[in-house]
């Protein structure tokens, strides 16, 4: 046998000696790593690793400062993405870059469409489609509107529209964040596939016990430079490799002794909403009748007659794939959308209150989307700190914004939250996703709230953030705090949660023990593949 047959193949992507400073931080400091082709390689490391970095710099949308990038073994430098995906580079983002009001076909081909005397090839371009589906494993409808698919298919429409343009090396950021345990072995099916056709996926990923279940090799990014690289098979566990990432071991989220006491912080009775805007209830009509009339009529509820109470120490958590209604939930809480029904603060009715006026009367929020809904990422940290609490102390003064006691406060949330910043005047978008997150934790934990909405309140995290912010929520619990607790972490729902409600195309249709539920029965309640038996 020659020695050219022996030959190992040359690495997929090579990194080396890759550094990127930003004022105040290097980012990433000489990280070297090798990927092999048709292996899933997962990237692994703390918030404000350097993982989004290196693969912003991978995709081409940043430059670094030193270092070399090699793919099939020819030096390449990239100015811009378009550079990377000529090059069969393509990155599925953790927020999908998908448009709602576009077909999967029309999201696939938007900016590649092949075209047939100046106008869109449809034909050409469903062929295409259909060939790469049926040869990766990864159904879609392509005549179907985005705005109608669950998160798992709208995942296969990303992954789709990477391969369209010719990816053989595909980056996957955070991508089980919001499926659940049906949806992720769907998903890892997929990437077999993939991997079997020779493709080449980089996996970037905070859920240790997946990454464990799907990498051929895992590297280990911590404070900016790689220290560790290893096959799969030299990792024994999840604790070994969470040592490996943050030196400490795999938190859990399990709450122990219940705390729940008789008195009741919030109640909603009957909250019903309609998907074209709301309009009053005819006068001597119960909310229940004008509900089953508008389904009658075949109108879609996002809301359909939701009941829940949460008592000062307890935590409710609400288990659903995301777009059954939890959204919509949450700003009927808010007062951000009107709703039917009522809303009850400490017995008192606040479902006429604004926005506002319920924050001042001790709402706290965690959303969903922290860049959306959570941050202004052109403003300072302080600035932050104030968001949503500018009439309360300690930004309150007078009529006046107290900027000297913000940016303590805000010092202290820092120190408190562990964020990892140089200080309080740095901006929001210089911090990495994880530390974003725990900085709106630790703004919504302050001034000692009657009642909190966590929504997602770890995604995107790293483990000793998330034992962290836990650590934060039982011990508030532990104090008094009422907390609606919304996730598509399972592990999270189930540990945390003293109760557990499952929401599907807007009802509650199961409450379930959570010592008594697993992530895969639990995830069966979420898609209606299993029915509730249980009393609601």
């Amino acid at each position: 046998m020659s020695s050219d047959t022996l030959a190992p193949a040359r690495p997929a992507v090579e990194l080396e000696g890759i550094t990127k400073r930003f004022p105040g931080v290097v980012a990433n400091h000489d990280i070297r790593l090798a990927i092999q082709p048709g292996t899933v390689h997962a990237i692994c490391g703390e918030n404000g690793a350097g993982k989004s970095t290196l693969m912003k710099i991978l995709y081409g949308m940043q430059k670094p400062d030193e270092g070399q990038i090699r793919v099939n073994g020819t030096d390449v430098t990239f100015r811009s993405p378009s550079d990377a995906i000529n090059v069969g580079i393509g990155m599925v983002h953790q927020h999908f870059m998908l448009a709602d009001n576009l077909t999967v076909l029309e999201n696939i081909v938007l900016g590649a469409e092949p075209k047939r005397a100046g106008r869109l090839d449809v034909a050409r371009a469903r062929k295409r489609i259909k060939e790469l589906a049926e040869a990766h494993g990864l159904r879609v409808d392509p005549d179907r509107l985005v705005e109608d698919l669950g998160v798992g298919d709208r995942q296969r429409v990303e992954i789709l529209k990477v391969l369209y343009r010719g990816a053989r090396i595909l980056i996957l950021d955070e991508p089980t964040a919001v499926l659940v345990p049906q949806e992720v072995e769907e998903l890892f099916d997929n990437l077999r596939e993939l991997k079997a056709e020779g493709l080449t996926v980089i996996f970037i990923s905070h859920k240790l016990d997946e990454v464990l279940g799907i990498a051929d090799a895992i590297t280990v990014i911590r404070r900016g430079t790689t220290v560790a690289s290893l096959p799969r098979s030299e990792i024994s566990s999840a604790r070994q490799l969470a040592e490996l990432m943050v030196g400490s071991e795999l938190p859990t989220p399990e709450t122990r002794e219940s705390t729940v006491t008789e008195t009741v912080a919030l109640k909603v009775d009957g909250l019903s909403m309609e998907s074209d805007g709301f309009r009053p209830v005819p006068k001597g009509t119960s909310i229940r009748l004008y509900a089953d009339k508008l389904k009658a009529e075949g109108k879609r509820l996002l809301l359909d007659d939701v009941s829940f109470e949460i008592h000062k120490g307890e935590i409710l958590g609400i288990a659903g794939v995301e777009g059954n209604g939890q959204s919509e939930l949450i700003e009927a809480i808010m007062g951000i959308r009107q709703a039917h029904g009522g809303i009850s603060l400490a017995g008192q009715d606040i479902s006429a209150w604004s926005t506002l006026k319920r924050r001042e009367s001790g709402i706290g929020y965690i959303p969903e989307d922290r860049h959306r809904q959570g941050l202004l990422l052109e403003a300072s940290l302080w600035e932050n700190r104030v968001l949503g609490h500018q009439t309360q102390k300690p930004a309150r003064s007078g009529i006046w914004i107290n900027r000297r006691a913000a940016r303590a406060d805000t010092q202290r949330i820092i120190r408190e939250y562990d964020v990892r910043t140089p200080g309080a005047d740095t901006l929001a978008l210089a911090l990495s996703g994880g530390n974003q997150q725990k900085l709106i934790v630790g703004r919504e934990m302050s001034g000692e709230p009657a009642f909190l909405i966590a929504a997602h309140p770890t995604r995107g995290v790293d483990v000793g953030a998330q034992a962290a912010i836990w650590d934060h929520l039982r011990d508030a619990r532990a104090a008094g705090l009422a907390v609606l607790l919304i996730s598509a972490d399972l592990d999270e729902l189930i540990g945390l949660s003293d109760t557990l409600h499952v929401i599907y195309r807007g009802r509650l249709v199961a409450r379930l023990d959570p010592s008594d539920v697993t992530p895969e029965r639990l995830g069966g309640y979420m898609t209606g593949a299993i029915t509730a038996t249980e009393e609601m």
